[in-house]
């Protein structure tokens, strides 16, 4: 199959890509150039709210990915909207059978950030062309470039001590880079996936403290943490800007959506898609040797 994938440059495109390269004739858009190393992968630049670039790129296409988000633009919400019907459009113009979204965990509800529920609009909005979507949600990715786990691992290495938020009790369920890559490859022109909506959590239900103290021993270090009743997202985002390497305008989004409990409701995907599921540890260990 020919298979489309949008944001390749990303750090779930840059791992996926190979991955459904090797089964597959791979077109990767990205809005910037980008050296063509794989021969197996044509790259083209695109930009996802340009309908004439996504018509362009979806040429022949039969399965679309759209790993896209506009976070850390001051009106991220309303640009993610319009990206995803733009792709929507062009998609059932151009006769695609599947459009495969990576999507976030949390309960569908009023109390969902700007961010969660920015991901829930966008999963409409790519249904609205018609194509058939398959949804994966994931809470946070282990994996270097992660911005989650980027800004975890700079309050372990630089603070010996740390006055954190509520956030670091909510309960969440952290997956492996590799195993969100694996689930999402394997969706590919499923029948069974077409039209469905997944969870896709890690195997171990956690605190954000529980995974700064494994990343702590990880590294060799024992901060302290306390935690404090005050610190709303917008302290807590410049408290990161001044400590972590991650923008303010994409850690306050995140953190406001780190106060809800994303946790996998069903297993539906992991009885479709069956493998063993790589543990926390073992996740940041291969995140931070790629990192050095």
């Amino acid at each position: 199959m020919r298979v489309a994938v949008f944001g390749a440059s990303g750090m779930i495109g840059r791992a996926l890509v190979p991955a459904l390269a090797e089964h597959h004739e791979v077109v990767a858009a990205s809005r910037s150039q980008h050296p063509d190393r794989d021969p197996r992968v044509t790259w083209v630049v695109a930009d996802v709210a340009d309908p004439a670039d996504v018509d362009r790129a979806l040429v022949g296409v039969n399965v679309v990915y759209y790993l896209v988000h506009s976070l850390g633009s001051p009106d991220f919400a309303r640009r993610d909207r319009w990206a995803a019907a733009t792709v929507a459009l062009a998609a059932d113009r151009a006769g695609v059978s599947q459009i495969v979204y990576l999507g976030g965990l949390g309960d569908d509800r009023e109390e969902l950030s700007e961010h969660l529920r920015s991901r829930r609009e966008t999963e409409r909005a790519l249904s609205t062309g018609g194509v058939p979507v398959t949804a994966i949600r994931a809470a946070m990715v282990v994996g270097d470039g992660s911005a989650a786990f980027e800004t975890i691992v700079a309050l372990v290495d630089r603070l010996p001590a740390m006055v954190c938020p509520r956030w670091v009790g909510t309960p969440t369920q952290p997956i492996a880079l590799d195993d969100i890559v694996r689930y999402l490859a394997a969706v590919c022109g499923m029948d069974e996936a077409l039209g469905q909506a997944f969870d896709a959590g890690g195997p171990q239900t956690m605190s954000y403290r529980d995974m700064m103290q494994r990343i702590a021993r990880l590294r060799g270090r024992h901060p302290v943490i306390v935690e404090v009743p005050i610190l709303t997202p917008r302290l807590s985002s410049l408290w990161l800007k001044l400590v972590t390497p991650v923008n303010a305008a994409v850690a306050r989004p995140l953190i406001d959506g780190l106060r809800v409990p994303t946790l996998a409701h069903d297993d539906r995907l992991r009885e479709l898609v069956p493998f063993p599921l790589t543990s926390f540890d073992d996740a940041a260990r291969a995140a931070l040797a790629r990192r050095r």
